[in-house]
């Protein structure tokens, strides 16, 4: 348990994390209509919500992902991207409960990957790189305390 909580290992988990949450933003910002059309797909929330969740949620991801980089409110940062990840992980398991064959649209259209049981535990791991991260109290290269 000790190793988890090691600053080096949490500093290379946060890297990884706000990369992927830096990544999965630009993709989605980049092309705002499939994003939307992916979120469509999964049929889980009502037509007039899909242009606002399809703009908003790449640039939620894009800005806490570059401040979890940065070192900027850490805390307050994996609060956010925590809470997505486990909004993530309960809409794709919705999706996978119901049969859907979808692309889950996490990565914008450069990466398409289909929900299943792998994206679930790809996102369940992230889920636990960001606790890991949440729980240390001793991070590298931050600018405030939280």
């Amino acid at each position: 348990m000790k190793i988890l909580l090691n600053k080096y290992f949490v500093l290379i988990s946060r890297l990884i994390l706000s990369l992927v949450f830096i990544f999965a933003g630009i993709e989605k910002i980049i092309s705002p209509e499939l994003f939307a059309e992916s979120i469509n797909n999964y049929r889980l929330f009502p037509l007039f919500t899909i242009n606002l969740i399809a703009i908003t949620i790449p640039w939620i991801e894009l800005v806490t992902g570059i401040c979890l980089l940065l070192g900027i409110t850490i805390k307050d940062n994996l609060k956010i991207i925590n809470s997505l990840m486990l909004f993530f992980i309960l809409i794709v398991f919705i999706s996978v409960l119901r049969g859907l064959d979808i692309d889950c649209g996490c990565y914008g259209t450069n990466a398409a990957q289909k929900v299943g049981f792998i994206k679930i535990l790809e996102n369940i791991i992230l889920f636990l790189m960001g606790l890991q991260i949440y729980l240390c109290e001793n991070h590298l290269f931050r600018i405030n305390s939280k």
